[in-house]
């Protein structure tokens, strides 16, 4: 039975805290030959879902089936990128956007590219603009996730690790690396700061309903980390909680709570993909087991649309999985 530390209590999910009865399940096939819809976001008309993929595009699902809307790199063509799978070597020319977050007064979408940094792309412009590839001196190594404050524009995010690229993954994992950090982009100064350093495999960001803190998950410690924003402990940090399995990105409920993508070793080192809900003080309210419809499959994020529509994504999978 999966297990989950939090904080100094330990729970082993118990008998009141039940998986979601799911009536239906579907797949938003991804075009091509391309995986990995790493996070998903809508706009402010409610339309997609939207998604970076692993051949340097991101594209949306017009009901039928998906379009392209950005991409990253100024050097990517469709010739050598469309469908392809390979950031080793084709990273840096096609560009792999994962994370993506849009600030819905302007209707413009924020973008973590992998090999890019920080980007925000402008509905009708296929190209978008890079906004940050540095902080402090130091060139991001991998953005990963964030999360878009929608009073201010502010966007939170993740660089994962200050040493390991994402073709490097692996490395980092079997290292203990822990140079990543928790950045914010303020949209009025234009200027990146550094909220947190020393994370171990910096992932999932989300800010909570009334701005007063973030959630950052790490995926080689196995945690989420509290920083605040606002009030007597502002600018202090705190784990709240502690998993079996890797953390990766957060997404905030329309009540408030969050779900957590987690995958957990199973037997034989297979991992299980699980959607956990935590509150802001990290406490278990529910969990999800998707071995039935991802197998062993690593998921990345696990997205509540409503109040009975929830959208799933997966770094390696080919499409976005809905559920009911």
């Amino acid at each position: 039975m999966l297990s989950v530390i939090v904080l100094i209590l330990s729970f082993s999910f118990p008998s009141n805290i039940l998986p979601l009865p799911i009536s239906s399940f579907r797949r938003l096939d991804l075009p091509l030959t391309s995986v990995g819809p790493e996070a998903i976001t809508f706009d402010r008309f409610g339309g997609g879902p939207y998604t970076g993929i692993s051949d340097g595009r991101v594209v949306k699902h017009n009901g039928s089936t998906f379009i392209e809307i950005f991409i990253t790199s100024p050097n990517r063509t469709s010739l050598e990128c469309d469908g392809t799978n390979n950031p080793a070597t084709l990273g840096v020319t096609c560009g792999r956007p994962f994370g993506v977050g849009f600030y819905f007064r302007e209707n413009q979408l924020f973008i973590a590219d992998a090999y890019r940094g920080l980007l925000v792309g402008v509905l009708g412009k296929k190209l978008a603009v890079p906004i940050a590839t540095g902080a402090e001196g130091v060139p991001f190594k991998f953005p990963n996730a964030l999360d878009v404050d929608q009073l201010t524009g502010d966007v939170y995010f993740t660089d994962a690790s200050a040493r390991f690229s994402l073709s490097q993954i692996q490395e980092a994992v079997a290292t203990n690396d822990s140079t990543g950090r928790l950045l914010k982009y303020d949209r009025r100064t234009q200027q990146v700061t550094v909220l947190l350093k020393n994370l171990s495999g910096a992932a999932g960001v989300a800010i909570n309903a009334n701005r007063t803190f973030v959630l950052v998950s790490e995926f080689i410690a196995n945690r989420i980390t509290k920083f605040w924003l606002r009030g007597p402990n502002a600018f202090k940090s705190q784990v709240v909680a502690t998993f079996q399995g890797m953390p990766d990105n957060i997404k905030r409920t329309p009540s408030g709570d969050f779900w957590v993508a987690v995958n957990v070793p199973g037997p034989g080192g297979v991992m299980l993909p699980t959607a956990i809900r935590i509150n802001g003080n990290g406490n278990i309210l529910k969990t999800l087991h998707l071995e039935k419809y991802y197998k062993n499959t690593p998921i990345s994020e696990f997205q509540q649309r409503g109040f009975g529509t929830y959208y799933i994504g997966s770094r390696v999978g080919n499409f976005v999985g809905v559920i009911n």
